[in-house]
C-alpha cells in the first residue's frame, strides 16, 4: 500500500464562503476523496491547523507520498517543519506540490531557486501532454481543457526539470511548464500547476488521473530495509524477507 498524506493550509475554505462553496470539505478532502478510490493507497489528510502544523516527524515517517496545497500561508510554516519535509524527500518520500505550492518553503529548499513566475486570474487553459510515454501521462489524452484556471506563465524560475510532462497554454498566448519532474536525493518530485482555489480543477477526471498516476510514480521504489534503512525510526513494518518493491 502507498501511504499518502494530502496536506492543505486550509485557510481559503475556512475564511471565504465563495471558496467553501466550491470545496465544502476543503481542498485536502476533495483530493483525498478520489485518491481513496484506489485500492493500492491509504490516504490521510493534514492541515496547517493540526498539531505540529500537520507535519510531525511521525506523520512524515508514515508517509510515502506527500501532496501539498498552499497559497496564503507559506510564511506560517516554520522553517524547521519545512526542513523536516525536505529531509524526508531526500530520504525517499515522494513530494507533489500543487498550484501555488511552487512558493512553498519545502519546494524552494529542494530546488534552491525563487520558484517565481508570472500570473493573472481567470483564464481558459489547455493542458497539453508533451511526454505521452511518461508514467504520469498514462491514460491522459493529448490535451484537455479547463474553462477557468489561474494563468501561470514563464519565466518559471526553477532548475531545468528532469522531465516535463505537461505544458499549459492560455488564451493570452502564455505558455507554462505545468507538469515538471525532479529527483532530489532518493525522492521524486512532481509539480502540477492546475488547482486554483476558486475553480473546480480537482473535479476534472483528467486532473484526477494525473494526480493518481503521480502518486504511484513518486512512491518509493525500494524496500524500507535497504539503502542503509533510509526509513530508520519510522517503525519499519516490512517483513525482513520481502525484496525491494
Amino acid at each position: 500500500m502507498i501511504r499518502v498524506t494530502v496536506w492543505n493550509e486550509f485557510i481559503h475554505e475556512r475564511e471565504q464562503e465563495a471558496i467553501r462553496a466550491v470545496h465544502p470539505q476543503g481542498l485536502h478532502e476533495e483530493i483525498a476523496a478520489f485518491l481513496r478510490t484506489n485500492e493500492d493507497m491509504t490516504v490521510r489528510t493534514a492541515t496547517l491547523q493540526d498539531p505540529e502544523y500537520g507535519l510531525s516527524q511521525e506523520v512524515l515517517d508514515r508517509t510515502d507520498v506527500l501532496l501539498w496545497w498552499g497559497h496564503m500561508g507559506h510564511h506560517l510554516v516554520p522553517d524547521e517543519v519545512a526542513q523536516r519535509v525536505r529531509d524526508r524527500v531526500l530520504a525517499g518520500m515522494g513530494f507533489i506540490p500543487l498550484h501555488s505550492a511552487h512558493y512553498s518553503k519545502p519546494l524552494k529548499l529542494l530546488l534552491g531557486t525563487t520558484c517565481s513566475l508570472t500570473w493573472r486570474d481567470n483564464d481558459f487553459e489547455r493542458v497539453w501532454c508533451i511526454n505521452p510515454a511518461h508514467p504520469i501521462a498514462q491514460g491522459v489524452p493529448p490535451y484537455f481543457e479547463l474553462p477557468h484556471e489561474e494563468m501561470y506563465g514563464e519565466w518559471f524560475d526553477v532548475p531545468e526539470p528532469d522531465e516535463v510532462v505537461f505544458v499549459g497554454w492560455f488564451r493570452g498566448g502564455e505558455v507554462f511548464r505545468s507538469g515538471c519532474c525532479w529527483q532530489r536525493g532518493t525522492g521524486r518530485i512532481f509539480y502540477f500547476q492546475p488547482g486554483h482555489e476558486e475553480y473546480a480543477s480537482y473535479q476534472n477526471p483528467h486532473v484526477q488521473r494525473i494526480l493518481t498516476n503521480a502518486v504511484r510514480w513518486a512512491a518509493p521504489r525500494y524496500c524500507r530495509r535497504t539503502l542503509g534503512c533510509l526509513y530508520r525510526g519510522a517503525g519499519c513494518d516490512v517483513p525482513q524477507e520481502i525484496e525491494p518493491y
